[in-house]
């Protein structure tokens, strides 16, 4: 509920304040599998505290960012499927999680219907 809260939070202070009636169609983030967040769970707790705000029926469009590891002594780079995070090329320890831990808004999707009803896409 709380990653919900603040996404709807950082959405409407990145509304510009030029547009004057705006309603948020989509925002789309990036989550790492790493991130400790279920998809269906956190579309269902924006759906809630949504209600009754300029994001009501705003959709969450959410990109599944796989895990990325690099071997810090042979410097091998691969994607981890399993989590076991041991080099599959030297077997070291001494690894690097690379990408999977990105809880990020890459972008809005906003209709401006105080003017020509354009879209913008922020």
């Amino acid at each position: 509920m709380g990653i919900a809260i603040e996404i709807v939070k950082i959405t409407i202070d990145s509304i510009p304040t030029e547009l004057k009636n705006p309603t948020v169609k989509r925002i789309h983030l990036e989550i790492g599998k790493l991130a400790a967040v279920v998809p269906t769970s956190l579309q269902f707790c924006f759906e809630v505290v949504t209600k009754d705000t300029i994001l009501e029926g705003a959709k969450l469009h959410i990109e599944e960012i796989p895990v990325w590891a690099k071997c810090k002594n042979c410097g091998y780079f691969w994607m981890a499927t399993e989590p076991i995070f041991m080099c599959k090329k030297c077997d070291s320890g001494a690894v690097e999680i690379v990408s999977g831990q990105e809880l990020d808004i890459t972008g809005i999707e906003v209709d401006d219907n105080g003017d020509d009803s354009s879209d913008y896409l922020f």
